[in-house]
């Protein structure tokens, strides 16, 4: 019973409509001050507080101090997952009003906390499935002995990704596709390589990511995408 309580009191956190608009503008991964997540939210800096303390004491975000201002996060890949999860459940159940439109770019790629998800993010998950570089199931993923030779060549330190805390490799359903990307640990590092190599750039405040002229190239030549 204590379990359905907590369940129902996250629930109620995340379904006010300022507080689900200030999680949504930390999922593309970055920290925000609270005065940026106030004007995300629609309410007053006072207002925002109040919503920040609340999701702080739940455990849902956290804050960094820097010099004169505090960055919020969410507290974790968790809670992304939980906020995408509740995403792609919106957009199969019947809705209460007209569905918004998803804007173009936000569908084409953006950041799903710490990795990518959108079109291009579906993507690359079907071509890694495709040669056998990733295998998804209903309890999570692995990544195959040619993934990881692939991987390597790639750049990307697969056991550094393999020995940390988080989930190694698992497929997280994209809301927009309606198929799994690529998340986890592996996830997050094939994300972060994509930004190092300049294959994609970020769009400021926003969680849309754009191919660069050079990253148009090497995806095809890469993924085929």
């Amino acid at each position: 019973m204590a379990d359905v309580l907590d369940m129902a009191a996250v629930a109620a956190l995340v379904g006010d409509p300022a507080r689900a608009n200030i999680l949504c503008a930390l999922l593309d991964g970055r920290g925000y001050a609270a005065g940026e997540l106030a004007y995300a939210a629609h309410v007053s800096p006072q207002t925002a507080s109040g919503h920040l303390a609340k999701l702080a004491q739940a455990k849902l975000i956290t804050s960094t101090p820097a010099g004169r201002h505090r960055y919020f996060h969410l507290a974790g890949p968790h809670v992304a997952a939980m906020l995408e999860s509740i995403m792609a459940v919106v957009a199969t159940a019947p809705p209460r009003c007209k569905p918004p439109r998803i804007p173009d770019d936000m569908r084409a790629a953006r950041m799903c906390y710490d990795h990518l998800a959108g079109r291009l993010g579906v993507a690359l998950a079907d071509t890694l499935q495709a040669r056998g570089f990733v295998e998804f199931g209903n309890d999570g993923g692995v990544v195959t002995n040619a993934g990881d030779m692939f991987f390597s060549e790639l750049g990307i330190d697969i056991a550094a990704a393999r020995n940390g805390r988080r989930a190694f490799c698992r497929p997280c359903i994209d809301w927009s596709e309606r198929k799994p990307h690529l998340a986890g640990a592996v996830g997050a590092a094939l994300a972060r390589h994509l930004f190092d190599l300049d294959w994609i750039a970020r769009v400021r405040d926003k969680r849309v990511v754009t191919l660069t002229p050079k990253g148009r190239l090497a995806l095809v030549r890469t993924f085929g995408v």
